[in-house]
């Protein structure tokens, strides 16, 4: 599997460049946002994007099944219960999109027996992407490839990363609990990604929310030293009926003195 994972890398990495293509081509033009059934957003960069990754998933591993989050939105998900599968995220961070803030990623992960085992995190705006697999975590900017580490969360000062559109009481509760923490908003799969590289700490998170949301960034942050566990503290899982996950904890390399 490390082999495996290490030889897919670049080839999904590039990938997620053909999707930022086209996503930047949207994003460039005064486009229109609509509504899904759940009544979160979608444009044309989010359907363009889900189709040049299906396309090029299909040709480089024909035989391990996807599940993408538009063609969910319509019901289309293969049965992939137990099985290795690519979970999708074409444009994380819609709304970032629609804000026009830069805050938005294509996520491309492959789940092992419900483990992410490799991750691309791209963010388009940025010029910055993210690799994570069995061999290690790296961070590309321009022609330039850094070996990333996540720290060890410290005990007290902790730099806590929170959603831009979900910070709830229970957020709110949980972060007056944190000695002289300090917080930063921050929009989509970056927040793994932001931990993964050694610049923040911890990232909560209450609420439900679906897989393909988090897989990418989670194979990132692991294969950099960090970790995302349920509240129960249970590594969090890929492939549930619904394909949601419940809330968690993104965090560095290591709770110092028990901290939780």
């Amino acid at each position: 599997m490390p082999a495996d994972t290490a030889k897919l890398a670049p080839s999904i990495l590039t990938l997620a460049r053909k999707a930022e293509a086209a996503i930047m081509a949207v994003y460039a033009t005064a486009f229109e946002q609509r509504a899904k059934q759940d009544a979160s957003p979608v444009t044309d960069a989010d359907e363009q994007a889900e189709a040049i990754i299906l396309a090029g998933l299909k040709s480089l591993t024909p035989d391990i099944p996807v599940v993408a989050e538009e063609q969910a939105a319509r019901g289309e998900t293969p049965d992939v219960m137990g099985n290795r599968f690519w979970l999708v995220d074409p444009l994380d961070g819609t709304r970032e999109f629609v804000d026009r803030n830069g805050e938005f990623t294509v996520n491309i992960a492959l789940i092992d027996h419900g483990m992410p085992v490799l991750g691309v995190v791209t963010a388009p705006a940025l010029g910055l992407a993210w690799i994570g697999h069995a061999g290690g975590a790296w961070r590309h900017e321009g022609d330039t490839v850094t070996a990333i580490r996540a720290r060890p969360v410290p005990s007290r000062g902790a730099h806590v990363l929170v959603s831009r559109n979900h910070i709830d009481r229970e957020v709110a509760g949980w972060l007056k609990q944190q000695p002289d923490c300090t917080t930063r908003t921050v929009g989509s799969s970056l927040k793994f990604c932001r931990i993964a590289e050694g610049t923040a700490d911890l990232y909560p998170r209450f609420a439900s929310i679906s897989e393909w949301d988090t897989a990418a960034g989670q194979a990132v942050l692991e294969a950099a030293g960090g970790a995302v566990v349920t509240w129960q503290g249970e590594r969090l899982l890929y492939g549930k009926p619904g394909f949601r996950n419940p809330g968690y904890l993104a965090r560095g390399a290591a709770l110092i003195n028990g901290r939780s």
